[in-house]
C-alpha cells in the first residue's frame, strides 16, 4: 500500500515505540508498575512509549490536537484534526507477559478518522487503512470474514474488570450470544479485536466502557475492510461511537442478528 505522508509517519512512530516496549516486554519482571485504578495498570514502557510516539508525530506536525491515553488531550493550532494514541493497548496482558497487544495511533480530520495504525510488535503485524484505501496487514490486503451466519461465528469482547460497573449487562450479552455462536473470545485488547474484524480473523465484536483511543483506529480498520460499525446503543459515525465508549463491529452479514441480540431489551 502507497501511504499518505501521514500514515508513513504513523507507522515509522508506531515502529519506534515497538522496539522500546518490545525491550521492555522482555525484561518484564523488571518493569516499574504504579496502579491507576483497580485491574488498571500504567508502567513505565507505557508512558515511554507515548512520548516517543509524541515526539515523531507533533515534532512533523507541530500544529495538529493530541489524544493520548496517558497524557491526554491538548489542542493544536489547526483545529480540525487531531491525533488519537493508546501507546499499549492490553496493558494487563503486557504486565503479565502475555504477547497480545498493540500500539494504536489514528488521525482525525473533521471528526472523521482518515487514517489508522494498529501495530502488534510480538507479532510484527502491522495494520493500517486510509479512508477510501482499503485496509491492510504488512503488506496484504485485508477483508472481513464471508462468514454468514451466527452459528459459524467467532466473536470477541472485552470483560469488565475492577469498579467498572456494566459487568451484569455484559453477563446478560454472553448469555445471549454464546449459545448461538461457534463461540466468543476474551483477549484484552480492544485494538487488536477490531482488527482481528477487520482481517476476518474474528467474525465479531463488541464491547462497553471504551475510550477514544482503544477504538479510533480499530474503527478506520474495519470499515476500510468492508465490515460495519455502530455505538452498542444506535446507529452513527466513528465519532459518535467514540463518545458513546461502546460499539459493535462485524461483516455485512452478521452486523444485523448480531446487533439485534445485544440490543434486545433486558
Amino acid at each position: 500500500m502507497q501511504g499518505s505522508a501521514n500514515l508513513n509517519l504513523m507507522i515509522k512512530a508506531a515502529r519506534k515505540a515497538g522496539r522500546g516496549l518490545v525491550k521492555d516486554f522482555r525484561e518484564i519482571e523488571n518493569l516499574q508498575v504504579s496502579v491507576k485504578g483497580a485491574g488498571d495498570f500504567v508502567s513505565r514502557a507505557d508512558i515511554a512509549a507515548e512520548r516517543t510516539i509524541r515526539d515523531e508525530l507533533t515534532g512533523a506536525r507541530a500544529g495538529y490536537g493530541w489524544l493520548g491515553e496517558e497524557t491526554g488531550a491538548a489542542e493544536g493550532q489547526d483545529p480540525t484534526r487531531r491525533w488519537i494514541v493508546d501507546p499499549l493497548d492490553g496493558t494487563t496482558n503486557f504486565l503479565h507477559g502475555l504477547p497480545h497487544w498493540a500500539v494504536s495511533i489514528a488521525l482525525e480530520h473533521k471528526g472523521e478518522i482518515v487514517s489508522a495504525v494498529v501495530f502488534d510488535p510480538a507479532k510484527d503485524e502491522m495494520f493500517v487503512a486510509e479512508k477510501g484505501q482499503g485496509a491492510w496487514m504488512n503488506e496484504s490486503r485485508i477483508r472481513v470474514s464471508g462468514r454468514r451466519t451466527l452459528d459459524e461465528a467467532l466473536l470477541a469482547t472485552g470483560v469488565p474488570f475492577g469498579a467498572k460497573r456494566t459487568l451484569p449487562a455484559t453477563l446478560r450479552d454472553l448469555a445471549r450470544l454464546m449459545p448461538a455462536t461457534a463461540g466468543v473470545r476474551r483477549f484484552g485488547a480492544a485494538a487488536l479485536d477490531l482488527a482481528y474484524v477487520a482481517a476476518g480473523r474474528i467474525d465479531g465484536y463488541w464491547e462497553r466502557e471504551l475510550n477514544a483511543w482503544d477504538m479510533a483506529a480499530g474503527l478506520l480498520l474495519v470499515r476500510e475492510a468492508g465490515g460495519l460499525a455502530e455505538p452498542l446503543r444506535g446507529a452513527g459515525g466513528s465519532s459518535d461511537i467514540l463518545a458513546s465508549g461502546s460499539v459493535i463491529a462485524a461483516n455485512g452479514d452478521l452486523f444485523a442478528p448480531m446487533s439485534t441480540m445485544l440490543r434486545a431489551p433486558a
